[in-house]
């Protein structure tokens, strides 16, 4: 998705919708977004092409910027969106 397209706009600079989605992940999980935000962008991202690997290693390789802690409480959310069912765990 480009929002603003200049004369200069170069449709080879543009991500492709599996790596778009993958960041917009990296972005929502780095700003602590909601499991129903996390779940849909998740959809989006396999819909695309995305393996459950990859969005895994979209956490870990936003875990430095984002902070041990915040990491220990987007973790759950995101197994949650991936389609984990924390309850039958425990």
């Amino acid at each position: 998705m480009v929002l603003v397209r200049g004369r200069d706009f170069d449709p080879e600079a543009a991500l492709n919708p599996k790596v778009d989605l993958l960041v917009r992940l990296g972005a929502l999980l780095a700003l602590g977004a909601a499991t129903t935000s996390l779940r849909a962008t998740v959809e989006h991202a396999v819909e695309a092409g995305a393996t459950e690997a990859e969005i895994v290693g979209v956490l870990i390789a936003v875990a430095p910027a984002m902070g041990l802690a915040r990491v220990v409480s987007t973790a759950p959310r995101l197994a949650t969106a991936i389609g984990y069912d924390l309850q039958a765990d425990e």
